[in-house]
C-alpha cells in the first residue's frame, strides 16, 4: 500500500470511530437523563448497579476510543492495561454482586469477561 492509501484508510476508520464515540456518548446521556427523570429505578438497588455497570464500560469505550483516535492505534500498551483494568475491577464487582443481579445481566456480564480475557491473550 502506498503512504497516501495508509492516510486515506486512518481516516475512514478515524471517523468510524467518531460515529461509535458519538453513538457511546448519546447512550450515556440518555441513560442518565432516563434516571434523573424515572426516580423509580433509582429506588432498586439491582437496577442502580447494573446501570453504573453499564455507564462505567461506556466511559471505558469513550477513554479508549478517544486514545486510539488521538494516539493513534499503536497504542496496544494502554489498551492492554486498561483492559486488564477492567477485568480485574469487574471481576471484584461479581464476586460482591453476584448474587443481587438479574440472570441476564450476569451471564452477559461473564460473557464480557470472557471477550477480556481474550482481548488480553491477543493484546500479548
Amino acid at each position: 500500500m502506498t503512504k497516501r492509501s495508509n492516510d486515506d484508510n486512518r481516516c475512514i476508520e478515524n471517523e468510524r470511530r467518531i460515529d461509535h464515540l458519538r453513538n457511546i456518548v448519546e447512550k450515556q446521556t440518555r441513560s442518565e437523563r432516563h434516571l434523573e427523570e424515572h426516580s423509580d429505578i433509582s429506588k432498586s438497588s439491582k437496577n442502580i448497579a447494573h446501570v453504573k455497570d453499564i455507564q462505567r464500560e461506556r466511559e471505558n469505550e469513550i477513554q479508549n476510543l478517544k486514545d486510539i483516535i488521538v494516539h493513534g492505534e499503536n497504542h496496544t500498551n494502554d489498551q492492554l492495561e486498561n483492559t486488564k483494568k477492567r477485568l480485574k475491577y469487574t471481576e471484584g464487582y461479581l464476586n460482591h454482586n453476584a448474587d443481587q443481579m438479574d440472570d441476564e445481566t450476569l451471564e452477559s456480564t461473564k460473557r464480557k469477561q470472557e471477550h477480556r480475557r481474550e482481548q488480553v491473550d491477543q493484546l500479548k
